[in-house]
């Protein structure tokens, strides 16, 4: 349902748009019923508010009707705030009359279990049957700031400046706060929405409506969960096609992850690891806290032209420019010098104990002189072509305003004039994450200005900016990938397979394998050594022991035939001192000079199957070095997945060793990827460690299959 017919953007517009409101069970008596009667009158430009209470003549002031029956005009929303056994009496006369939207107010469904989950379904059932959209219940409704209607539960602080950003919150609470900060900073909104309990309309419901919505530019969305992952995948695909970022704060991240005893994925493929692996793959910007969601999306919503990662930068004070050089450090942004006119140029102007470079102080002369700072600014803009790609200036608005605001409100003209004819975007920032309000409020309105809030959230959101323009270039630069072909369960399918039977898979599915015998005794063990080439490695041969390092179950460098009979003999007494049932010893050539990797596939129970590729070996988990994506995936993307790698130089080549075959490696990855997806439903854990990687190829060197129960 979700994204089509009843909930498509379309359907939704008119949702969020009516022309009239029902407030069911208004009453003085609640903040609730206060707070949205007193929004929708202020913020819904006159359009008619009717309060229905059975028992109530007045309420708010205004003449109460009996029931939706008595309202002798139609109504577009019923706004839903009656006990919880009576939203499903008040949703079906609602039906009858014909109204089409709601928003249920009223808590006690599914949030208080299955008892309330089965009144929930009721809901949903009638509303279905009868062409209604539900918003909640649990949930405190929607602001349309672009679009003027404002039916909302909780107190809404004017002025409501409509703008480029739409809000979208798994949090009742968090709504007002975020709308709150949005106000502070000077970031205009088109929605706010409250999403509630998700009976009927999602959070990506609403979040493919606002990607449709021409006022919106960027989103920023508060997620506790993603319900429904394909629909979350297509609506990220629309907004980057669409060049509308998303922005993203997704709580639960230290969550446990699962976790597979059986393979070192379970510790580098968990749940918060998938999710922020998803959302980096398909263009969604991720931040860590509510202000950087609302500063990064207000400048992305706000930030016409392109920025890129060479920045000028102009400051009031020395500490500020020590700051914004380290941040600029963090996020990867260039802060080249000035070019030489430039530096002359300011050398000129600025006092002499001044010393131009860029971060640039014009130093604390700036309290004597005002218009320091902006005279600098167009010194650095006029040079600024081909230094750097945007210029950023930070600038102190008050909110109070002077006693002649007029000498000021000049200068404020002319900063305006600096930034639409500098031939780079500048972009403004405060010395401080504080409130734009007062006077700031009427010089941004007058300008269209818009400031990052403060160094470390303005930083911050610089970075994800150029992240996302990045992101955003190579996402839709790479081919679709295309889904694997189901690959059949094997009979005998179950629990956990060893190396023997994992490699045989592989090798017939094309992953390169290493080859291997296995040996029933030490004298066998020493000829096929012999045939194998030396020096050899040694294994005890059984599916019952998957990690047979273990116990000792393993040896490596074996050089003659005396090494390999002495180390079969050895390995099957620890076999049997262990108890395990050992069909022999494998034997392998050894590889040395490459890198060993990891490379699996793991399945996870919303996203479905997830490659990780890492550096392999003993060190999966110390390390922690892995890249992870969602299947179906493409060459391009196993190739940047590489590059990620914090040892990605490992894999080029390190003093004397020369780079591993690249290509080699990109079409064994796409072989076990291919493999692990076409497994399915049947595939819980797939993977090899190491894969060793070379300049002569890459070979699957040990692996482990475990599989899913009852598929």
């Amino acid at each position: 349902m979700s994204g089509t017919g009843l909930l498509a953007p379309e359907r939704l517009h008119d949702f969020f748009n009516p022309a009239s409101v029902a407030l069911i069970g208004a009453t003085d008596r609640s903040r609730w019923s206060i707070s949205t009667f007193a929004n929708w009158r202020a913020f819904s430009d006159g359009r008619p508010a009717y309060l229905v209470h059975p028992t109530h003549e007045t309420v708010h002031g205004e003449r109460v009707y009996p029931s939706l029956s008595a309202i002798p005009e139609a109504v577009d929303l019923a706004y839903v705030m009656v006990p919880t056994d009576q939203v499903l009496p008040v949703l079906e006369e609602a039906a009858q009359l014909g109204i089409r939207n709601a928003v249920i107010l009223t808590s006690g469904f599914a949030e208080m279990g299955p008892e309330g989950q089965a009144l929930q379904d009721r809901l949903v059932a009638l509303a279905v049957e009868h062409d209604m959209v539900l918003l909640g219940p649990n949930g405190n409704g929607f602001i349309n700031a672009s679009g003027h209607r404002a039916p909302y539960g909780l107190p809404i602080a004017p002025p409501l400046v409509a703008g480029p950003v739409g809000i979208v919150l798994q949090s009742g609470g968090l709504a007002s706060s975020v709308l709150g900060m949005a106000q502070a900073r000077g970031i205009g909104v088109s929605h706010v929405v409250s999403m509630g309990n998700e009976a009927m309309v999602t959070a990506t419901d609403v979040m493919a409506y606002l990607v449709a919505h021409d006022e919106t530019r960027c989103l920023a969305v508060f997620l506790e969960s993603i319900r429904h992952p394909e629909d979350f995948r297509t609506v990220a695909r629309a907004a980057l096609e669409a060049s509308k970022p998303i922005v993203v704060m997704k709580v639960g991240r230290t969550a446990a992850g699962q976790v597979a005893a059986l393979a070192h994925t379970g510790a580098v493929v968990g749940d918060a690891a998938v999710v922020e692996a998803a959302l980096d793959e398909l263009g969604v910007v991720q931040v860590r806290s509510l202000e950087d969601l609302l500063t990064t999306a207000g400048f992305l919503g706000y930030q016409k032209r392109r920025i890129g990662r060479r920045l000028g930068v102009v400051a009031a004070s020395g500490g500020a420019c020590d700051i914004i050089a380290d941040r600029a450090t963090d996020e990867g942004i260039e802060l080249p010098n000035f070019p030489e006119p430039t530096l002359q140029a300011l050398r000129d102007f600025l006092p002499p104990y001044s010393n131009p470079h860029n971060p640039l102080d014009v130093t604390g002369y700036v309290v004597v002189d005002a218009s320091l700072s902006q005279r600098a600014l167009e010194i650095v803009v006029d040079g600024a072509a081909g230094t750097f790609d945007a210029v950023l200036f930070q600038s102190a608005v008050p909110r109070v305003a002077p006693p002649d605001p007029e000498p000021l409100m000049a200068r404020y003209a002319r900063l305006a004039e600096i930034i639409e004819t500098a031939p780079v975007p500048v972009v403004l920032q405060s010395g401080s994450a504080g409130e734009m309000t007062g006077f700031a409020t009427t010089v941004i309105e007058r300008f269209g200005f818009h400031f990052l809030a403060g160094i470390e959230h303005g930083m911050t959101a610089l970075g994800r900016a150029l992240w996302w323009q990045e992101c955003h270039d190579r996402l839709r630069a790479v081919p679709t990938p295309v889904r694997a072909e189901p690959v059949a369960r094997p009979a005998d399918a179950s629990g956990a397979w060893g190396e023997a039977k994992s490699r045989a898979l592989l090798a017939a599915h094309g992953v390169p394998v290493v080859p291997t015998t296995v040996a029933s005794s030490p004298a066998e063990a020493a000829d096929a050594a012999a045939e194998l080439g030396w020096p050899v490695a040694l294994k005890i041969a059984s599916d019952q022991l998957l990690h047979k390092s273990d116990i000792g179950g393993v040896a490596l460098g074996l050089r003659t035939r005396e090494e390999v009979a002495d180390a079969a003999e050895r390995l099957l007494k620890v076999a049997a001192e262990h108890q395990v049932a050992a069909d022999g010893v494998q034997v392998a050539p050894m590889r040395t000079g490459g890198v060993e990797l990891l490379v699996s596939v793991k399945r996870d129970r919303a996203w479905g199957p997830v490659l990780a590729v890492g550096l392999g070996g003993v060190w999966v988990e110390v390390l922690a070095d892995t890249a992870l994506r969602l299947l179906p995936t493409v060459p391009e993307q196993v190739d940047a997945m590489l590059r990620e790698l914090r040892g990605a130089r490992l894999l080029d080549g390190v003093r004397g060793q020369p780079p591993v075959d690249r290509a080699a490696l990109i079409d064994a990855v796409l072989a076990v990827a291919r493999l692990g997806e076409g497994l399915g439903e049947a595939l819980d854990t797939l993977e090899i460690n190491p894969m060793w990687a070379s300049a002569s190829g890459a070979e699957a060197l040990d692996a482990l299959i475990v599989w899913s129960e009852g598929t």
